[in-house]
């Protein structure tokens, strides 16, 4: 089986799961955070919706540099739901895309880069950017989103199985 091929399904289950928690983001609650230190639940959910597309640089370029002439990149965020929605569905195209389009086994071995002002944070082949830096990474975030949505009372929706807001058994 060809390595894009492997990612696919897990790919799709994901990103189906992520949009899921994006659905119950409270729009008044964009602001919010549990903690000063903590991003504000609308910049966290329009993390999320960057990091699909994030597979269009790991394959279209050998690195990336998100803060070039030391100025970070800044990253478009949503106004309301509908918005975030959007950018997430595009990103999620757009990954998924390139994800089919990598039908190269031998490009997934190839070492992609995320820079910072030119100082490499991390080089690593592809196939572990994919896991790592994009699946891996949504994950984690979902699951802080889940974190900010049972703060906030707001039920959790299912990932792996029924969470206990949606517990029928």
């Amino acid at each position: 089986m060809p390595m894009n091929q492997a990612f696919l399904a897990e790919y799709d289950h994901e990103m189906a799961t992520t949009r899921r928690a994006l659905e119950r983001v409270p729009e008044d609650k964009f602001d919010w955070a549990p903690h000063p230190k903590s991003m504000k639940l609308g910049d966290l959910a329009a993390h999320l919706t960057h990091m699909p597309g994030w597979i269009v640089n790991a394959f279209g370029q050998d690195e990336l540099d998100i803060a070039p002439g030391g100025k970070m990149m800044e990253m478009p965020k949503a106004k309301n739901r509908k918005e975030l929605l959007e950018m997430f569905d595009k990103s999620v195209a757009a990954g998924r895309a390139a994800l089919a389009a990598a039908t190269d086994d031998a490009a997934w071995g190839k070492t992609w880069a995320l820079k910072a002002t030119g100082k490499t944070l991390f080089s690593m082949p592809r196939v572990a950017v994919v896991r790592t830096f994009v699946l891996n990474h949504s994950i984690h975030h979902r699951a802080q989103l889940g974190v900010y949505l049972r703060l906030n009372n707001i039920p959790v929706p299912s990932t792996y199985g029924p969470s206990a807001d949606e517990q029928t058994f």
